[in-house]
């Protein structure tokens, strides 16, 4: 038996059907009928209703308990401002010797009394001991370690990394880690965080391992991805970046605040362990690894509502948000 060409394309495959070794009239009927066939197939795939689309919101609703988390208290930072609470994760997975001296520093009250003395337009809010320089004036740092080694990177070897589909200027390859957008080299083997809305960081000077964590910043403008692995990431904030970005602007260059009456008091940070858990705030956060983050981060990238014309095809890493919701 040979095999012959029919004049047939069924989703974009020429289809060659067996040709008889004889030409009797019933097996001339068959090609006819399998060609009938494959005809009606496709009508009846196209036939079928598209799914329907469902906004992330939709997704969100819609998703199982299990695709949510507690914080860790431990790991667990309340700002309180004037005007309500800053809640802020911590990154021990990519900073251990930072957010330990971090939980040293709200134990013992550092940041009480001092305030947020920097507020740079599109860039960051940063806050701290406006003294530090000055031997004379610095606050005390108590127990606190003065010194500690810069921690831009790690080795990815054991980190669960959820990774986005679509290419980033910045890195090989981004995704989430824990719940902290992040990004990693495949060929160094290291995974750093990244400066995204809301990240929160530790100055530093020009040396490298300048920074004690005493000094802080969060970024309040546009993703200063510059910064990555030449500052150490420290967190992130997860409720309350409307205290932080709705804060007056400081002068030009670089928004300090030239007249201290300006600066932002904090009345306290602490840890939320070291906080009565009835005064504490019942918050959870979706897993980054979970199939609800999946399709709701597709549903943003690839929007078809009634609004969007164009689905965008493309998701930047820091546009993607971090859900976090009231038990």
């Amino acid at each position: 038996m040979h095999l012959r060409r029919v004049g047939l394309v069924a989703d974009g495959i020429s289809v060659r059907i067996p040709a008889p070794s004889f030409r009797g009239p019933a097996m001339r009927l068959r090609p006819a009928l399998f060609a009938c066939a494959l005809l009606l197939a496709p009508l009846s795939l196209s036939a079928q209703e598209p799914p329907k689309y469902r906004s992330a919101q939709e997704i969100l609703d819609a998703s199982p308990a299990s695709d949510w988390r507690m914080p860790d208290p431990a790991n667990t930072l309340y700002m309180e401002l004037a005007g309500g609470r800053g809640i802020i994760e911590l990154a021990p997975s990519f900073a251990p010797e930072h957010v330990a001296n971090i939980r040293t520093l709200a134990r013992e009250g550092f940041w009480d009394g001092l305030g947020i003395y920097r507020s740079q337009d599109n860039f960051v809010v940063q806050f701290g001991d406006a003294d530090a320089e000055d031997a004379a004036k610095a606050k005390p740092l108590g127990s606190a370690k003065a010194k500690l080694p810069a921690e831009f990177s790690r080795d990815g070897a054991g980190l669960a990394f959820t990774r986005l589909a679509d290419a980033d200027g910045w890195a090989p390859e981004v995704g989430f880690v824990e719940g902290f957008p992040a990004a990693r080299d495949p060929k160094t083997g290291q995974t750093w965080l990244a400066h995204c809305y809301g990240a929160l960081g530790a100055g530093r000077g020009n040396e490298a391992d300048s920074s004690n964590g005493s000094e802080l910043y969060v970024v309040t403008g546009q993703s200063p991805r510059q910064l990555d692995r030449n500052i150490t990431l420290v967190g992130r904030v997860v409720k309350g970046m409307e205290l932080l970005s709705a804060i007056p602007r400081g002068p030009e260059p670089m928004g300090f605040y030239q007249d201290a009456a300006q600066r932002t008091p904090i009345t306290a940070i602490r840890l939320a362990s070291d906080v009565p858990e009835a005064e504490r705030t019942p918050l959870q956060l979706l897993r980054t690894d979970s199939k609800t983050f999946a399709d709701a981060t597709e549903a943003r990238r690839n929007r078809r509502d009634g609004w969007y014309l164009r689905p965008a095809g493309h998701i930047d890493l820091c546009n993607v948000p971090l859900p976090a919701r009231a038990p």
